[in-house]
Formats: structure tokens, sequence, C-alpha cells
């Protein structure tokens, strides 16, 4: 009985599993990217509540909020009588490349100040 020659199986395996390993890395870069933004909308969302509870004028918490978002972030700002809500919303597009089939994903926070008095 002869013995069948297992050279190349290495290769042939690594072939067929370095995609697999390049998909699962871009995957998670992605997730991490999607986790980093929604760490910055909730810290825009906190600043331009505090902002505008210490009489600032939402104008100001707005702008606030804007420079700590991601890029094309979205920020409202309402008052009303005993609290202040700011509201920060952004997406977060997929990889693209040979991943474009991959969503994107909208990240959203809200935070609540009560007003200083003064």
């Amino acid at each position: 009985m002869r013995r069948r020659s297992e050279r190349g199986a290495v290769t042939a395996e690594l072939a067929l599993g370095l995609p697999v390993l390049l998909a699962v890395t871009v995957g998670l870069v992605w997730l991490l990217a999607a986790g980093a933004a929604q760490v910055r909308v909730v810290d825009a969302a906190r600043e331009a509540a505090r902002v505008a509870a210490r009489g600032d004028g939402t104008a100001a918490a707005v702008a606030v909020g804007r420079r700590i978002a991601p890029a094309g972030g979205e920020v409202s700002v309402q008052v009303s009588g005993a609290e202040v809500r700011a509201e920060v919303r952004a997406r977060v597009d997929g990889p693209g490349g040979l991943f474009a089939f991959l969503p994107g994903v909208t990240v959203r926070s809200s935070a609540v100040a009560v007003p200083e008095d003064g």
C-alpha cells in the first residue's frame, strides 16, 4: 500500500484560511470603530447637556457636541424647565471595498442635566 504525499497540504490550508482570517480581522476593526464612535457620542451628549445646563446657551452646547461627536454627527439640545436634554447620533459606515455588503450602523446617545440656578 502506498502512502499519499502530504506535500503542499500546509500551503493549501493557508490559502483557504487566510481570506477567512482577513475577513474576521476587518470585521473586528469595524466593530472597534463602531465602539469608539459610540464612546464619542456618549461623551458629546454629556458635554452638550453640561454646557447648556451651565447656562451658556443651546448654540454653544451644540457647538461643543459637534466638536466631540464623530464627523457628521447630529447634535440637538432642548431646554425645558427643569431639565436639559442633549441627543447625539452619528453614522458609522461599513468597511467598504470587498466588504461593501456589510451595513453601516447608527450610534446614538442622550444625556439629561439639571440647569444651574443663577
